[in-house]
């Protein structure tokens, strides 16, 4: 049996987790079992966000061969499994979360989970999803759901968005960063302006725009310095401003207007920016996007005993969580998945149109969505992948880029941050040559961090928040001819934004 604690910073200082009394009865539990012990390794994560979509302990199987070849139908049991339906494994992760340890019977949910893995039938989890890679779970359509529909949310919860984050608000919105980088601007343009090759319409683009807030801090700022310059920056500013929902649009466009005449909007999908801004192609001065990157669908991939595996999640809710939602509505818990797949489908104002019998209110739906979000949670297990080559993790990148990163630092788990490298790829051909991408984000800056601490998926009231793997994006700027680099954020070093930014290499 191997044991690996990855939240080693805590194991030391004032106030070091204990880590013995949370794996002692793991230890009993396993070794009273009739489980191949050489096959099991024990992994401890300290889960720093309150919400996630991870139990106190759980079992993660490692497979023996490929759950899926693409030609079977979604629900079908593959001809190998035993038969209990389970899939033939190799071996087998227990996974902790040390800061929960001590607020359960630690010794009595693994005797659970040892019968639910001897039993599928066993299971107390109701399924809201059949397995699948962590990118096409249905946590990212709950995600979309969340800014679609944000004003509904909102109102049940009483609070806006970002009243959510750590700190009650976003550090993009921080003044004198703000300030900086539009004094880096004027420098910029001052240069090319003298020489007779500054454009007429000067571009900046926003991507994951919010509430607004933060454009209207920018454009405040933007025309405050411009006022006080020698040139008129402001009168040539094209603001444009870009998010995948309308109505955050909306609203975000109503934060801005007294700078309504300088300010376009924009439908934008994140992870594709190049189909509605194609048009900027080279002519973005800044391209500014803060907490996007970290709230984009991602894969993620692990190296165990020197072979490579996609790790593969399923939404599930507890059998007694279930069976309380499901009771007010008057239905039984196994209907619950099917209703939740209209609540995705549909949003909670046309659930509640389509479904009056269960949802008598645009309120009731929302209630019932946040009731089942708060309750979800991910199983996962290792599927082996055949070869990086034939993992995707864009429309146009293969899992080569992995490479290095799941071959250099024995068993790791890392995440391809697909849709973090598809939006990154597709919005650095709009910057002009002299242009810069900034972005302010959860990135980390070495690979080895995945070694010590735990890095989503998170819950930030309804929506997903992973950390971006900071290395995979240099690489790829760097193949594109960009030198990118990642540093603490300047205003408060202390903070887990950091601040990427890209620019053509010279």
């Amino acid at each position: 049996m191997r044991v690996e604690v990855r939240p080693v910073s805590r194991l030391r200082g004032a106030d070091p987790i204990k880590v013995m009394p949370a794996i002692e009865p793991v230890f009993d539990r396993l070794c009273a079992s009739a489980i191949d012990l050489s096959r099991v390794s024990v992994v401890c994560d300290w889960i720093q966000y309150r919400a996630n979509f991870r139990e106190i302990a759980d079992f993660r199987p490692v497979l023996a061969v490929p759950w899926r070849t693409g030609a079977e139908p979604e629900n079908a049991e593959p001809e190998w499994a035993d038969t209990s339906g389970r899939p033939p494994e190799t071996a087998l992760e227990v996974a902790l979360d040390l800061r929960r340890c001590g607020e359960a019977d630690i010794e009595a949910i693994v005797g659970r989970l040892l019968r639910e893995h001897a039993d599928p039938a066993l299971s107390d989890r109701v399924p809201i999803e059949p397995w699948r890679p962590a990118a096409q779970s249905c946590i990212w359509q709950f995600n979309s759901l969340y800014w679609q529909a944000l004003s509904s949310w909102e109102q049940a919860a009483g609070r806006e968005y970002e009243q959510a984050l750590p700190g009650g608000q976003s550090d993009a919105r921080n003044v004198e960063a703000v300030r900086e980088l539009i004094l880096e601007l004027f420098k910029v343009w001052d240069d090319l302006d003298a020489r007779g090759a500054l454009p007429a319409e000067l571009y900046v683009v926003e991507l994951g725009v919010g509430n607004g807030g933060q454009a209207r801090t920018w454009l405040d700022e933007f025309a405050a310095l411009s006022a006080g310059h020698s040139r008129d920056y402001y009168r040539r500013l094209q603001y444009l401003m870009g998010d995948y929902s309308p109505h955050v649009l909306g609203r975000a466009l109503k934060s801005v207007a007294p700078h309504a005449d300088h300010v376009n909007a924009l439908v934008v999908e994140a992870m594709h920016p190049a189909v509605s801004l194609g048009f900027l192609r080279g002519k973005a001065f800044l391209v500014y996007v803060s907490n996007v990157y970290d709230n984009l669908p991602t894969d993620e991939l692990a190296s165990i005993g020197g072979r490579t595996y996609q790790v593969e999640v399923r939404a599930t809710l507890a059998a007694a969580e279930a069976q309380g939602i499901a009771q007010p509505l008057g239905v039984a818990a196994g209907e619950i998945p099917g209703l939740v797949g209209k609540l995705l489908r549909l949003g909670p104002a046309l659930l509640s149109e389509a479904m009056p019998q269960h949802f008598d209110s645009t309120e009731s739906a929302v209630r019932f969505w946040q009731q089942v979000w708060a309750a979800l949670r991910l199983q996962e297990r290792y599927a082996p992948l055949p070869a990086l080559d034939r993992y995707q993790v864009t429309a146009d990148m293969t899992g080569d880029l992995l490479l290095p990163q799941l071959e250099s630092h024995g068993d790791i788990r890392v995440h391809a941050s697909n849709g973090a490298l598809s939006s990154f790829v597709q919005t650095l051909p709009l910057l002009h040559p002299f242009g810069r991408l900034q972005c302010h984000d959860l990135f980390l800056t070495d690979v080895r961090q995945y070694r010590s601490g735990f890095y989503g998926p998170g819950k930030y009231d309804g929506s997903v928040v992973n950390w971006i793997n900071g290395p995979l994006l240099q690489r790829i700027g760097s193949r594109h001819g960009f030198d990118v680099r990642i540093s603490p954020f300047a205003q408060r070093p202390s903070s887990n934004v950091k601040t990427l930014t890209a620019q053509v290499r010279e």
